[in-house]
């Protein structure tokens, strides 16, 4: 499996290089005096954003990642070259953490942003910089700085405006190969999607003059997922990036000992949501029957009753037969624009 969302790498910025101990040795110039150069700073361990990686696969392999040092400083009052910095290309939504104290470092949201997570050492002093009026040829110089030395846990949460959230084999799969470009395996059994896969929902599903958004089926969650039972406690971090929540609920004809009813599938949802993060909860989200072509009466009456007491706004869809979707491609969008008018309001209203 290629999709990597956890790594841990070790990482050491460049040492600074040494101050130099000289002294001039010119014709015409009596005691010339000190002229050992600084040492040069050593280069820093740095990650950048890139949209062209998805996964963190690449920063495996090698797992240690050093800075160039600086060079020593020199006679003639020449200060040594610095180190250039390690630039690391990690994927959009990269979170950084210190592995061995769980600090939270920073993390990368967007392309070209950039992240210091090791910071070279200082190049030290030359005998030039001692030089006093009481200390004419100072024989004293500095040492360069190691630089700072760590050990990176790296997750990535990613970065997608709607998730697509349900049980196993509720039709997320289908969903996503119909609305976007991207072809997740689907197959009549449960835990087909192994890992999350994004998809961009553009023209013709998008109105010409609407923005394209970018979608992620996550893989299937199952009651106690939180706790890290199935396949899905493992990306239900990538939930905590989607702006919307688009809860699929299977409407077609279950057995009573696999399916459950309507009410069921949701509540374990909810429970799994909330337990890894409450916040989860309080998102923009939209109740959703899949499967309509095939759907069962009682359960379609089910998911509007179900939606209708929650508060929610209730959809059918049949990604074979296409209907419905429209529809629900227009919604989705709308919420989408007012999340973006809400955060621009609370930006607009801080100090």
């Amino acid at each position: 499996m290629n999709f990597i969302d956890e790594a841990v790498i070790d990482v050491l910025g460049g040492a600074g290089g040494n101050g130099c101990m000289a002294f001039r040795r010119e014709k015409f110039v009596p005691r010339g005096g000190p002229s050992g150069g600084d040492g040069g700073h050593g280069g820093s361990v740095v990650l950048a954003g890139s949209s062209g990686l998805g996964t963190l696969y690449r920063l495996t392999f090698p797992a240690n990642y050093h800075a160039e040092r600086g060079r020593h400083g020199e006679g003639s009052n020449k200060t040594g070259r610095s180190g250039g910095d390690l630039v690391i290309p990690v994927p959009l939504g990269t979170e950084v953490y210190d592995a061995e104290t769980g600090e939270a470092l920073g993390e990368v949201l967007a392309e070209d942003e950039r992240l210091t997570v090791a910071r070279g050492g200082a190049g030290g002093r030359g005998n030039a910089r001692f030089k006093s009026a009481r200390q004419r040829a100072p024989r004293r110089t500095e040492p360069g700085t190691p630089g700072e030395q760590k050990r990176l846990r790296l997750e990535l949460k990613l970065l997608a405006d709607v998730g697509v959230v349900g049980l196993p084999n509720a039709g997320k799969s289908t969903l996503i190969s119909v609305l976007t470009a991207a072809r997740p395996k689907i197959a009549d059994y449960p835990f087909t999607t192994l890992v999350p896969q994004l998809g961009v929902v553009g023209p013709p599903a998008v109105p010409l003059e609407a923005e394209p958004f970018v979608i992620a089926d996550l893989p299937g969650l199952i009651a106690g997922a939180a706790q890290g039972a199935g396949l899905g406690h493992r990306f239900l971090r990538h939930v905590e990036r989607c702006r919307v929540l688009l809860h699929l609920v299977d409407l077609g004809p279950q057995p009573d000992e696999e399916g459950g009813s309507v009410e069921g599938a949701t509540d374990t949802i909810d429970a799994e949501l909330g337990a890894f993060n409450e916040e989860l909860l309080h998102r923009p989200r939209i109740l959703c029957g899949s499967k309509l072509d095939i759907a069962d009466e009682d359960r379609r009456r089910e998911l509007h009753e179900l939606a209708a007491r929650r508060g929610l706004k209730a959809f059918e869809v049949s990604a074979v037969a296409g209907s419905g979707l429209a529809r629900l491609v227009r919604e989705l969008r709308g919420l989408l624009n007012a999340a973006d008018a809400a955060a621009e309001t609370a930006s607009g209203s801080r100090p």
